[in-house]
């Protein structure tokens, strides 16, 4: 069985017995593996997060332990080291993660999908060997580097240039907002191998960091996701092996964006679990502020705020699950991740928005982590396809359905 449920995890005894509701219709590995990865969560993250938050630190100890439970390979083949579970029981245990700190969660999120995920698709035996078995255990973690400073969500428009040398490729030009920048130790890179065919042009690449003629700039100063460092990698006459071209020439941009369907599964759940946390808050909150004698939990405008929090996020929970059961069958997801992508991050603002306006004061100062869902929520609009973006995606997808 998987590192997941080894006899010290399931021991635990869990803080807070609240169970998504919809959970009661999945099998038991699910359910296991919900209130593991809670436990987990209520133990490890939640009580370090606002420190990972305030001191901009990378949570490395708590990346290791996710690494021991299985969650940093989570639908990784256990042949390579993984925990061999599916993108549903992926959605589940990352949403859990993200609510005891969304720095956390995207670190595990782009380990997951956006740098295992086309190693396992299109690597070579040699490559999933070198690159995929030792970033399971959360000793080591990867990125993914497609955006660039002047292409924003034109991802076909990717000026770093990989020329062929023979026995190896030199790659040239900046790829910016790379999270887990500092941290990692390989990286998915796109880069274009032929500019006569524009996006059929760009190909990926796998470059192990540190080495030669690869840079790291500045770690940004965010709003948000303060623990995971985010920066640029800077190419400058970088040479890799031949062998390190990643499926075949020319067949990036459609690793890419294949990469980021599923990615934004992994993004939905974060959202879910940044939204979860805030209506925790603001219900704990609510339950114990008095006003007019009473809590306001019994005032009729917290109750519809409530409401609406609840509702946005069971409706966007729904969404991810079912884009993640799509994927898992093998049938066309991209709509589906879309849509889950768009409505898990949108509640994930608004819901962290009304819990402030619950706490009131309170929800302003960061004595309380109603602030800091409110800044980590922002990022899952923009990142991996922003709320403008799905929309386009989700219409482009109805309109070839209906054949127009």
């Amino acid at each position: 069985m998987i590192r997941l449920f080894t006899k010290t995890v399931v021991n635990i005894a869990p803080r807070n017995t609240r169970c998504i509701a919809s959970l009661s219709a999945l099998n038991d590995t699910y359910q296991m593996l919900y209130k593991t990865c809670r436990d987990f969560a209520e133990q490890e993250l939640k009580p370090n997060a606002a420190r990972y938050d305030r001191e901009h630190l990378y949570p490395k100890d708590a990346v290791k332990k996710m690494g021991d439970l299985g969650l940093m390979a989570i639908a990784t083949p256990e042949e390579f080291g993984g925990s061999g579970l599916d993108y549903l029981a992926y959605a589940i245990a990352l949403e859990e993660i993200s609510r005891g700190c969304a720095t956390a969660g995207v670190i595990m999120s782009v380990n997951n999908s956006l740098y295992l995920g086309p190693l396992l698709h299109w690597g070579t035996d040699k490559q999933k060997s070198d690159y995929v078995s030792p970033y399971c255990a959360g000793d080591k973690v990867g990125c993914f580097a497609l955006s660039e400073p002047g292409n924003g969500s034109d991802a076909g428009a990717a000026s770093t240039i990989a020329k062929n040398e023979g026995d190896k490729w030199i790659i040239n030009g900046t790829k910016c907002w790379i999270t887990n920048g500092y941290e990692s130790e390989a990286s998915v890179v796109f880069a274009t191998t032929d500019k006569s065919l524009k996006h059929k042009g760009i190909s990926a690449f796998i470059v192990p960091k540190p080495i030669k003629g690869l840079d790291l700039g500045k770690k940004e100063d965010k709003l948000g996701i303060r623990g995971s460092s985010t920066c640029s990698l800077i190419f400058e006459d970088c040479e890799i092996p031949k062998e390190n071209i990643l499926g075949e020439p020319g067949l990036g941009f459609k690793i890419a964006m294949i990469t980021l369907d599923a990615g934004r599964i992994g993004i939905a759940a974060q959202a879910l679990g940044i939204a979860q946390a805030a209506l925790d808050v603001a219900v704990d909150y609510a339950s114990k502020r008095m006003a007019f004698g009473k809590p306001i939990t019994k005032l009729q405008s917290i109750q519809n705020k409530l409401a609406d929090m609840a509702l946005r996020l069971e409706s966007a929970r729904l969404l991810t699950w079912r884009a993640a059961w799509l994927k898992d069958n093998k049938k066309p997801f991209t709509k589906e991740a879309a849509m889950a992508k768009l409505a898990a991050s949108e509640a994930a603002t608004f819901v962290s928005h009304q819990s402030i306006q619950i706490l009131g004061g309170m929800g302003y100062v960061s004595d309380m982590p109603a602030e800091r869902h409110y800044r980590d929520a922002r990022i899952t609009e923009i990142y991996e396809g922003t709320s403008e973006i799905q929309r386009l995606v989700i219409a482009g997808q109805i309109i070839k359905e209906y054949g127009v």
